[in-house]
């Protein structure tokens, strides 16, 4: 079994082992497995769970462990050393799962049941080549994952949101919503912000564009950022807060914090709550929204406007809190202003004319985030809101998109070009401010 086993890593960088998955289980074949769960059963009777133990003691029972049963389990050293790492994840972290975590290069870990997990590295989705040893398995990671941010997910409450340690977004969908087993789908950001320079760097935007709107961020426009999912929103949301000035107190309201504002010293972060089995109501993003009108906020950052708590944010932005920012789900800036009228009436019955003149009146600037076809992600439209002309709310283009072909290599050419002017330019002259 040890010579067949070195066998099949010829030819790997070992730099690459653990990138192939977990400790190759079917490799090893079954009888791995069988020792494999011996051993975690062992770890787990000798543990005192009736204090915190320590990551070191728990290594150290390990690898106590292994020793002792090296002479069933025929494995090299660097075997050894990975089944190691794969029984700590297995009792402390989150098992196989971990490694992907820990991978700067993945952006995206999708759970499709225990046979499933795929990757999203560099824009390209691949099989991880992983896969759960049990059903059980991947659901005890769920609930870790749950547990560590307050969060409750079952039968009754199939579907929740959360974060990791690292600030991760976490999905989870749980029978009898989700068919195929459980569900659990990791977005990884990256451990220090994006900011604009390296977005400038990668074409997402151009050097103009990004002076602009540094302007207006100082200047205390409204913004909204709409875009698809993965177009990058939080991303450029993060990039351009580094234009707020540091004297300001800003308050930030998500539904799974996500957002790392790192350059303000006077900055709330509030999270929603949903409903525990303790019986402590939810607290909704509406809920925050009104709660942070009473903290003398210099602006209000909205992670994302999904319902109702759209009303609550344009009232906020038509009561004197300029220069606050959100973002939105959307397929072009037209869209999200659709979708914004529809949320606002989710959350009050208003006549259509007035919801308009709501939106109109709070926001100024719309940016739109596109995926091309490479998977590249773009600064794809930043429009101008005019005011409401007719039936519909008007906007003027000031920067658009304009693809130039594909490289040989198929990478989308083009940039942001200057469209138009802006109209509105109250804001700038109150701030001395020169476009």
């Amino acid at each position: 079994m040890g010579m067949r086993t070195e066998k099949k890593e010829e030819g790997i960088p070992k730099k690459n082992l653990m990138k192939m998955g977990d400790f190759r289980n079917r490799d090893l074949g079954d009888s791995f497995l069988d020792h494999k769960k011996e051993l975690q059963s062992m770890i787990l009777s000798r543990l005192d769970l009736s204090r915190e133990v320590p990551d070191e003691e728990i290594k150290d029972i390990i690898d106590e462990l292994i020793i002792a049963q090296s002479k069933k389990l025929f494995l090299s050293l660097n075997d050894r050393g990975k089944l190691r790492q794969e029984l700590f994840y297995s009792i402390r972290k989150l098992d196989i799962l971990q490694a992907l975590v820990d991978d700067a290069e993945v952006t995206e870990i999708m759970v499709n049941g225990t046979d499933e997990i795929f990757i999203e590295r560099n824009g390209q989705i691949t099989g991880s080549g992983m896969r759960f040893e049990s059903k059980e398995k991947l659901e005890d990671v769920i609930q870790r994952i749950a547990a560590g941010c307050n969060r409750t997910v079952n039968e009754a409450s199939p579907i929740v949101d959360a974060r990791l340690e690292n600030g991760s977004r976490v999905n989870v969908v749980l029978s009898p919503v989700a068919l195929n087993g459980p569900i659990l789908t990791i977005r990884r950001f990256p451990d220090m912000p994006m900011g604009m320079e390296l977005l400038k760097e990668l074409g997402s935007i151009t050097e103009e564009a990004d002076l602009f709107l540094k302007k207006l961020v100082r200047a205390k426009y409204n913004i909204f950022i709409s875009g698809g999912t993965g177009s990058g929103k939080t991303t450029f949301l993060n990039a351009l807060s580094t234009y707020i000035p540091q004297d300001e107190r800003i308050i930030t309201i998500e539904d799974n914090a996500e957002l790392q504002i790192k350059n303000i010293p006077n900055i709330v972060r509030m999270e929603t709550r949903n409903a525990n089995v303790e019986g402590c109501r939810p607290i909704s993003i509406r809920d925050l929204i009104r709660t942070s009108l009473r903290m003398r906020p210099d602006r209000i950052i909205v992670g994302e406007v999904r319902g109702g708590e759209a009303i609550d944010m344009m009232q906020c932005l038509n009561t004197g809190h300029d220069g606050s920012m959100s973002t939105g789900h959307a397929n072009s800036s037209k869209d999200m202003l659709s979708r914004l009228e529809t949320m606002i009436l989710m959350g009050m019955e208003l006549p259509l004319a007035a919801i308009r003149q709501q939106i109109a009146s709070g926001l100024d600037i719309i940016i739109h985030l596109g995926r091309l076809r490479d998977k590249s992600r773009k600064v794809l439209e930043i429009s101008e809101i005019e005011g409401v002309e007719g039936d519909e709310i008007k906007m003027r283009t000031l920067y658009s998109f304009q693809e130039e072909g594909e490289t040989e290599n198929g990478k989308v050419r083009g940039a942001l070009v200057k469209r138009g002017e802006l109209k509105d330019e109250r804001k700038l002259k109150t701030a001395g401010i020169v476009l």
